[in-house]
């Protein structure tokens, strides 16, 4: 991840993540892991953001 991304785009990007994990039928444990880390990452970096400008 990125830390110029906006937090719009990381928004945007945890929402394709949680998309792909809800219609992933048989996603390895790897794979759901790795998506599932990303998530968090970006959710975690958009809380940053909303605490520097709140």
């Amino acid at each position: 991840m990125e830390n110029t991304m906006t937090y719009d785009e990381a928004m945007k990007r945890v929402e394709a993540l949680v998309q792909e994990l809800e219609q992933a039928e048989a996603l390895s444990m790897d794979i759901y892991q790795k998506k599932a880390d990303e998530a968090k990452k970006l959710l975690d970096y958009c809380e940053s953001l909303l605490k520097v400008n709140g």
